[in-house]
């Protein structure tokens, strides 16, 4: 690619960017007038970082983490041990994200080296059961609110530490503003009413 076609491109290239959450799509760049070729001599020049399979970035490796996620997963809801520490349940942040998505996603989407993620398949109809919006970076994003991350919690509580398990338990006794009406709708919804009267009614 000569020198006047980069340069004249560029500018659409750091719009979408910018528009994007930092990370796009090879078919978001194409209407540019880039080819695939034409995208991996921008990627051989340093121009242009390969994130994944289809997707790329401008200076990936500066990017914080929370700007990757969003840039991924813009549809993602965080959930579990990820949502416990943005809630300030738990003091140490996981080094997986965790986060709830469409069990009707493409798998695919997930398959990258950095950062660690770890995906919750969840059916499309309780998806967005209790969802909140928190500021993520510099973008917002999708997040549990305290009792349906609760309810989530008890679930697959397999998943978890067993001291992080009981922190975010006594966290959410705790507090002073818990809805415990919300909370038993939830877990009817996610079927572990019985662990919630079991762990958590008992100090109520």
């Amino acid at each position: 690619m000569n020198s006047a076609k980069k340069e004249q491109i560029l500018p659409g290239i750091e719009r979408l960017m910018e528009e994007n959450g930092g990370i796009v799509k090879a078919s978001q760049l194409y209407p540019l007038g880039l080819s695939y070729r034409g995208i991996q001599e921008l990627v051989a020049d340093g121009t242009l970082d390969h994130v994944k399979s289809g997707y790329y970035s401008m200076n990936y490796k500066e990017k914080s983490e929370e700007e990757i996620i969003y840039g991924l997963f813009p549809d993602a809801i965080l959930t579990m041990d990820t949502a416990l520490y943005y809630y300030s349940y738990i003091s140490q942040r996981p080094f997986a994200w965790s986060f709830a998505v469409s069990k009707n996603t493409s798998k695919s989407r997930f398959k990258i080296e950095y950062p660690l993620i770890h995906p919750y398949y969840t059916e499309p109809e309780v998806l967005k059961l209790g969802v909140n919006k928190i500021k993520f970076g510099q973008k917002i994003i999708h997040i549990y609110d305290k009792e349906r991350l609760i309810c989530e919690c008890l679930k697959y509580e397999d998943r978890l530490e067993h001291d992080t398990m009981k922190a975010a338990l006594m966290k959410y006794i705790k507090e002073p503003k818990k809805d415990i009406a919300k909370l038993m709708m939830y877990a009817r919804e996610r079927k572990v009413v019985l662990k919630v009267q079991n762990r958590i009614g008992v100090w109520l």
